[in-house]
């Protein structure tokens, strides 16, 4: 996986690390991933995206082999306004003032949240299978908690989730990828295997379960503050039309209402997007970048 990359571990604050794959050429293309699971969500289209950007495919905090610290009081340390501060400094670092972005569940929001802390850093934002976590919040009903169970479960108190998912963790691990697959074969054997080793650690959980405890707390506040505020950079969501996103929500409707600039459209798959429908994943990300990228107006190195 990721031939052709070259893999580096970026210091950012206090001693902590950001692991990251870089490769291609072109300009910027920052790449996050969500939960479970680490930068390996790109291997199938990382490649052919390095034909035309340079790519920076990161773990966050607290997952794969990034570094993994404390919570901190209200699990500030693992706030979506931490992790994208993390990733600013991971491509300043690289040398990129502006860049594009593309992210999937739990990267979608930290990109969100980037979009609203540095909104001269980001020039343009593919958001993939997500609304914002306020709004999901505050639009919850059986239906939604049901289908996102997990966010309920994690935030429990230090250390309920932590010691049940320790117990059977490569068990919950393939329950928690089978909810959101529609295409059963599509995460790759070298993928999962990856996951498997990463969410093992005990750390690891840990880490997971403080970045939905802060997604449930100071992130909210975050974001009530940040109402009257829309991201002004374009943004272009894609989800899943067979998944539970898809199936519960009107999932544009919101993001106009959060944004300057939105398009959008739902792909034949569940939640994993670019491992299920890698090809129409990376075309969108394409096209949506590529008027800017043909014109050279992309970031600069």
């Amino acid at each position: 996986m990721f031939e052709g990359f070259s893999h580096k571990r970026v210091p950012v604050s206090d001693g902590l690390e950001i692991n990251m794959r870089i490769g291609g050429k072109g300009p910027p293309l920052l790449l996050l991933h969500g939960y479970p699971q680490t930068h390996v969500i790109w291997h199938k289209i990382a490649p052919s995206l390095a034909d035309r950007f340079t790519v920076v495919a990161t773990d966050l905090r607290g997952y794969g082999d990034s570094s993994k610290p404390a919570g901190g009081g209200d699990h500030k340390n693992y706030s979506f306004r931490a992790m994208a501060r993390d990733q600013v400094i991971v491509m300043d670092t690289l040398g990129f003032s502006r860049f594009f972005a593309a992210g999937h569940d739990r990267g979608a929001r930290v990109i969100h949240r980037m979009a609203l802390d540095h909104p001269d850093r980001i020039q343009k934002a593919v958001l993939l299978d997500i609304l914002p976590t306020l709004y999901m919040y505050e639009h919850t009903d059986m239906a939604f908690a049901k289908g996102y169970y997990h966010w309920f479960f994690l935030i429990q108190p230090f250390d309920l989730p932590e010691r049940l998912i320790g117990a059977e963790t490569e068990h919950y691990l393939i329950k928690k990828f089978q909810k959101g697959l529609r295409t059963p074969s599509a995460i790759s054997p070298e993928a999962m295997k990856e996951y498997i080793r990463c969410f093992a650690d005990p750390k690891t959980i840990h880490a997971t379960c403080e970045d939905y405890r802060a997604a449930a707390g100071i992130d909210l506040e975050y974001d009530r503050q940040d109402l009257d505020r829309p991201v002004t950079c374009p943004l272009h969501i894609l989800w899943g039309r067979k998944g539970i996103l898809g199936t519960l929500f009107d999932v544009l409707t919101p993001w106009r209402q959060m944004a300057d600039h939105v398009s959008g459209k739902g792909l034949d798959c569940g939640h994993y997007l670019a491992e299920e429908a890698p090809e129409e994943t990376r075309s969108e990300i394409e096209s949506f970048l590529a008027p800017d990228y043909e014109s050279g107006s992309g970031g600069a190195q």
